[in-house]
């Protein structure tokens, strides 16, 4: 698959390159479909995480603080120790900045999901076409009279459909990480 100098052979460069042009081409769908909110919320949400913020909010605070301590002359303070009025400020910025977070949070979190399912749906068809080619290659193998390294059983359990409904019950049955263990008198906590 690779040549002399380690590079990807020309098909499989295209392949991957065929991949990222379509990974790249739905999300940008993804985030050309972004409702006008989600936009506004995503922007805010980006903007409050840059650094210039963080000096922005640094300086005012400051400025704030000397303004009302009286320590710059000629300016009178509007806003005494204990700052009642920047405390009352900066608490609903919180909020509103804290539900911009939340919806642009939402929003990825369902393009995780779709993502996710995606992901579920393609390993589902190569599980059932890596099924078909095992049973072409047992077929073949038998046609020709070629013993495998693979013994019948292994074959056969590999040969054979995965249930993905049994799969998850198995996964169900696996006590989480964050599960508290039973109380001595066997009373959850």
């Amino acid at each position: 698959m690779t040549g002399k100098d380690n590079r990807p052979s020309s098909a499989v460069s295209a392949a991957m390159d065929e991949n990222v042009q379509a990974i790249s081409s739905w999300e940008q769908d993804a985030l050309h479909k972004r409702s006008p909110a989600e936009r506004l919320s995503d922007s805010i949400t980006s903007t409050a995480a840059s650094g210039a913020v963080l000096v922005g909010h640094v300086a005012w605070f400051l400025l704030w603080a000397l303004i009302n301590l009286g320590a710059i002359p000629g300016v009178r303070p509007f806003d005494p120790f204990p700052f009642p009025f920047l405390t009352m400020t900066v608490s609903l910025e919180a909020i509103f900045l804290a539900l911009f977070v939340l919806a642009s949070q939402n929003r990825l979190a369902q393009q995780a999901d779709k993502r996710a399912h995606l992901d579920l749906q393609i390993n589902l068809l190569a599980e059932r076409e890596m099924t078909a080619v095992l049973t072409l290659l047992q077929d073949l193998a038998a046609h020709l009279g070629v013993q495998g390294s693979v013994s019948a059983s292994e074959l056969r359990d590999l040969v054979r459909q995965t249930d993905v409904h049994e799969i998850t019950r198995k996964l169900d049955e696996i006590p989480s990480a964050n599960a508290q263990p039973p109380e001595p008198d066997g009373r959850e906590q």
